[in-house]
C-alpha cells in the first residue's frame, strides 16, 4: 500500500533518514558504489532514493477530523432561537412605532399647535 505524502511529510521523512544516514545507520536499499560516488556520498539523495523505492517503513499517522454532530445541533437550535427572539423584538419595535404614529396622527400635539400660533402673532 503506497501513501502519498504530501511536501511537509515528504520532507521531514527525507531529513529523518538522513540524519540516520549520516550517523552510520545501515542502508536499507543496496547502492553501487559508482552510484555512491556519483550522489558525493550525499546522505540526502540516499535517503529521497530509499524513499521513492518505497522500502522505508515508515507510515504517517493522518487522523481525520472528530465529528460532532450533537453540537453542531445545538448551536444551530440557539441560532434558530436566537434569530426567532430577534425577529420577535423587531416586530414588537415595529410595532410600537406604528402605534406611536397613529397616536400621533390621532392627537396632534398641542405644543405643536402653540407655536404655530405664536410665530403667526409674532410676525403680526
Amino acid at each position: 500500500m503506497e501513501q502519498e505524502f504530501s511536501k511537509y511529510e515528504k520532507a521531514r521523512i527525507i531529513g529523518a533518514r538522513a540524519l540516520q544516514i549520516s550517523m552510520n545507520a545501515p542502508l536499507l536499499i543496496k547502492i553501487e558504489e559508482d552510484d555512491l560516488e556519483k550522489i558525493n556520498y550525499d546522505a540526502i539523495k540516499i535517503a529521497e532514493i530509499e524513499l521513492n523505492s518505497n522500502i522505508l517503513p515508515i507510515s504517517v499517522n493522518k487522523p481525520l477530523p472528530i465529528k460532532k454532530e450533537e453540537q453542531l445541533k445545538r448551536a444551530k437550535e440557539k441560532k434558530l432561537s436566537d434569530e426567532k427572539a430577534e425577529e420577535k423584538e423587531v416586530a414588537e419595535e415595529e410595532e410600537i412605532a406604528k402605534e406611536g404614529e397613529i397616536m400621533e396622527l390621532a392627537n396632534p400635539d398641542d405644543e405643536a399647535v402653540e407655536e404655530v400660533g405664536e410665530s403667526k402673532e409674532k410676525e403680526e
